[in-house]
């Protein structure tokens, strides 16, 4: 399935490659990390791939180890990285990024999009280098307009528990802005939408919905719903969000330009839970968590500007994703 669906991102991309470049990508054992590993390695690219496996692994990308053209260093990116290479790309992914997390890590989670988009953005700026940011919908917060376009402010509380995400991923966007317009780095900045698929942790403070449903699924356990359900997210298979981060940073002319990448499938979380439930045969219950502060209520984006820009729109609907990703567990 993995060969398969490498080959349908690269069909997907068309002639947008990377070939005998030479990318910086933070964060490159992670989840879509090391799936943007995979593609740039089959195009012949040279991928530094830096990770301190705070929430990445390094078995996602164990299969490139021995290749010659991809070099693995463990080191947190909040802390400076000095390389020789000569770098045409910076790929800038790496922080924790699950709900659960953002109690427990907050500091590294503010330093990973802080100090690390510094970083990141010294190196690309010393190497004529393009970059791409990866935030997130969380900069919308608890949004008051859906579905949110990228010209949506937000409305965030900057000192709640996800404050410490919400707020990182903001001011990561406004380095990124402030090097275009002071240096003229060429930036670009996708705002991702709820993703899932094959490599998403299930486990512990790394478990992501999707993930957490399915494995409570398989194993016959409670399916556990934080709130009452009725709060809606729109999930983007990983296939083809890996296809739109590329095309924003290979397609030329894209400087300053911020997208949102996701799906505008919107689905409520109890519906979610009862199509995991029928996919998978599973007889688990359903129980209901305290929602935790700062949850947003809805989750959807207007998607118009990556259709104009990138020629993208996702393919992959959530019923099929689902079944792809329950074929891999």
């Amino acid at each position: 399935m993995k060969e398969k669906e490498i080959s349908e991102i690269l069909d997907n991309l068309g002639s947008i490659s990377f070939e005998d470049c030479t990318v910086l990508l933070t964060g490159g054992s992670g989840f879509l990390g090391s799936w943007i590993s995979d593609v740039l390695i089959e195009q012949n690219t040279r991928v530094f791939c830096v990770d301190n496996l705070s929430s990445g692994r390094k078995k996602n990308v164990s299969h490139h180890i021995d290749n010659d053209n991809f070099h693995f260093i463990q080191h947190d990116i909040s802390t400076p990285l000095y390389l020789d290479e000569k770098f045409d790309y910076v790929f800038h992914l790496a922080s924790r990024a699950s709900p659960l997390e953002f109690e427990k890590y907050p500091i590294e989670i503010l330093k990973a999009n802080s100090l690390g988009t510094l970083n990141a953005l010294g190196i690309a700026k010393k190497n004529r280098a393009r970059v791409l940011f990866t935030s997130t919908s969380e900069v919308y917060g608890n949004a008051l307009v859906i579905p949110t376009p990228e010209s949506y402010y937000g409305n965030v509380n900057p000192v709640g528990i996800r404050g410490c995400y919400d707020e990182a991923k903001r001011v990561g966007e406004a380095y990124c802005i402030a090097y275009l317009r002071q240096y003229g780095v060429d930036v670009r900045i996708a705002r991702i939408f709820n993703t899932y698929g094959p490599r998403m942790r299930s486990d512990g403070y790394y478990g992501r919905v999707i993930p957490r449903f399915i494995h409570q699924a398989l194993n016959n356990e409670p399916i556990t719903i934080f709130g009452d359900g009725t709060q809606t997210r729109s999930f983007c298979y990983v296939t083809d969000q890996i296809e739109g981060l590329l095309r924003l940073a290979g397609i030329h002319n894209l400087s300053g330009e911020i997208c949102n990448i996701g799906t505008t499938e919107e689905i409520t979380i109890n519906t979610l839970a009862t199509l995991i439930i029928k996919e998978t045969n599973s007889n688990s219950p359903i129980i209901f968590k305290e929602l935790p502060p700062d949850d947003p209520k809805r989750r959807c984006p207007i998607i118009q500007k990556a259709g104009n820009l990138l020629e993208w729109k996702p393919k992959i609907p959530l019923q099929e994703g689902l079944q792809r990703m329950i074929k891999r567990l």
